[in-house]
């Protein structure tokens, strides 16, 4: 006699942690739903409340929107490199000039960046790509 598996058994264990930094709340509710069913998701409305949880765990990837009061998305970006440089970043914005893009690539090393309106399914892909990524970045050093 076998016993059922339970639907706990079944689930697909998540993929790590990802930290999500927008201050549209209902923006980053959304994000943090459609990433929710991959990863062990964080929220955090500004780059402040981003960096203080970037002190208290391991996130394989952070997805900051550009444009907040407060704190620039970008500057996070760039601060959270020289920190968690294995950490793959994505920077969500509403419009990107080239010298942004330019800047962008060479101090935050963007893994990618996303314009809104952003497609959730793009973002899931965007980020289950970046955190195979940070995988791959952190066993080639062990």
């Amino acid at each position: 006699m076998t016993t059922p598996i339970s639907p706990v058994e079944t689930a697909k264990p998540k993929q790590g942690a990802v930290l999500l930094v927008d201050d549209e709340k209902p923006l980053l509710d959304l994000y943090g739903e459609a990433l929710s069913p991959y990863f062990e998701v964080s929220l955090a409305t500004n780059a402040k409340e981003a960096g203080f949880l970037l002190h208290k765990k391991t996130f394989k990837v952070v997805v900051s929107d550009h444009l907040m009061p407060g704190g620039n998305g970008l500057s996070f970006l760039v601060d959270a490199r020289e920190e968690y440089p294995d950490m793959q970043r994505v920077l969500v914005t509403g419009y990107m000039k080239p010298e942004m893009l330019l800047r962008s690539v060479n101090e935050a090393a963007l893994y990618r960046y996303l314009l809104k309106p952003v497609s959730l399914p793009e973002l899931v892909k965007t980020v289950v790509e970046a955190a195979k990524l940070y995988d791959q970045v952190v066993a080639g050093r062990n």
